[in-house]
């Protein structure tokens, strides 16, 4: 029976092997075998045997032999299904510290070291001779795979659990293959170039994953649940250039860790409404797409490169604005803008479902007050200067202003607004 994993052996009397002063594991191959005891004699019985505990690394591919029966003082598997787990023997006074196994594999060899230390007997274990690791053996796993043809893609061989950065691209995928929703240490996925048209909502149980790259596939949509993943804390990278993509959904903007974000090559007719709450957003491109203008949120963007360009911008006109106003005010809307300004919690146990989402989804007047489905609504111009240090022009014209939108939740606040347009328009 053999396990690969990370292993340190630390001596419990040496001081400086404590916690604070121990090394990185190194990767290596555990073996339980038998041994015999001692060499028959000649012409007396055949010697006995003894289950032993062999550690060989790439430095040492013969391997250190630790006895196991009635020699383990106690095992520590609080983090088991980590792939953690340690031995501490008695003779010599070593803690053998595993990691990085598979949890299955790692709860299976830990299972037959306790018969081992029980004294069960040899035959009962699935056990073999001992013999020095191979040096392919006892290498480093491989973290890094790149597939970029049809032909190279493993049909029928699982993708390495150690893997860190897997790019499958020109493989013709039209679906993400489910055997990599199980590398729970990548951090980076490749899968552009292929024919995907949608997402497992599984992608999200991913939690090591920092970079998504699905550039040039057939994908219609960006499902919510992928949003409200752990991929909220983890991905910083994402591409779904060259898609088919016309909306993203509200809570896209809960992916607060985004740092570069490329949109461009779609069919999007509107960005996330909360685009401002990508505080770590610092490059987006979402260039040669069908958008008519930009979110009111946009402006509390903060990037460092902004390419816009080929977007069907409108003219904006804050003369002509779209009135949605109620007066007086429904109790509805009354409520619902209380409970934004005044920050009241609410949740689904408090609220049907579908006003916590309108409250999610709230807008914001230039006085800092909340409008729910009363309020009016325009289009200005800003210079995208005020959100990002480097823009691509929007336009073969040499502009870099493009039209956003405001909303104002009163009569007054628009007229106070309006006053303020036209005398710097003079």
């Amino acid at each position: 029976m053999r396990l690969q994993c990370e292993v340190e052996v630390r001596s419990r009397l040496l001081p400086t092997c404590g916690l604070r002063g121990r090394a990185k594991g190194a990767h290596a191959l555990l073996s339980l075998g038998r041994q015999p005891d001692r060499p028959p004699g000649r012409g007396g019985p055949s010697a006995g045997h003894s289950v032993y505990l062999m550690v060989c690394t790439a430095r040492d591919r013969a391997g250190a032999r630790y006895k196991l029966k009635e020699n383990i003082e106690q095992f520590f598997t609080k983090f088991v299904e980590e792939g953690k787990a340690t031995v501490r023997l008695k003779e010599p006074a070593v803690d053998v510290c595993l990691s990085k196994a598979n949890a299955s594999n790692l709860k299976t060899f830990l299972a037959a070291v306790r018969l081992a230390h029980r004294g069960t007997d040899v035959e009962a274990l699935p056990l073999s001779v001992l013999v020095p690791a191979k040096t392919s053996e006892v290498e480093k796993p491989k973290t890094k795979m790149i597939i970029t043809s049809r032909r190279d893609y493993p049909l029928t061989k699982n993708f390495p659990y150690s893997l860190e950065h897997l790019q499958a691209s020109y493989c013709k995928l039209a679906r993400v293959d489910m055997r990599m929703l199980c590398l729970k240490k990548l951090r980076k996925l490749d899968l552009s170039h292929n024919h995907i048209k949608k997402l497992p909502e599984t992608i999200g149980d991913l939690v090591s994953l920092q970079e998504l790259n699905l550039h040039n596939n057939h994908l219609e949509s960006f499902c919510v649940a992928l949003c409200n993943s752990t991929l909220q804390k983890s991905l910083q990278f994402l591409d779904l250039s060259q898609n088919k993509i016309k909306a993203l959904p509200v809570q896209f903007c809960q992916l607060q860790e985004l740092i570069h974000l490329k949109l461009d090559d779609n069919e999007l007719i509107r960005l996330p409404f909360k685009m401002g709450q990508l505080s770590q957003l610092r490059f987006l491109s979402a260039a040669r797409n069908k958008l008519p203008f930009l979110p009111s949120d946009f402006r509390n963007l903060s990037l460092e490169k902004l390419d816009l360009f080929g977007n069907p911008f409108e003219q904006p006109n804050p003369l002509v604005p779209s009135i949605q106003l109620k007066i007086p005010l429904t109790l509805l809307e009354s409520a619902a803008r209380a409970t934004v300004n005044y920050r009241i919690p609410y949740g689904r146990h408090l609220l049907p479902s579908h006003l916590c989402e309108d409250l999610e989804v709230a807008k914001t007047c230039q006085c800092g007050n909340a409008c729910l489905s009363c309020f009016i609504q325009t289009t200005v111009t800003m210079n995208l200067h005020y959100v990002a240090h480097t823009v691509v022009l929007v336009d073969n014209m040499g502009g870099t202003e493009a039209p956003i939108v405001c909303y104002f939740c009163s009569l007054t606040c628009y007229s106070q607004f309006l006053d303020r347009y036209l005398q710097s328009n003079r």
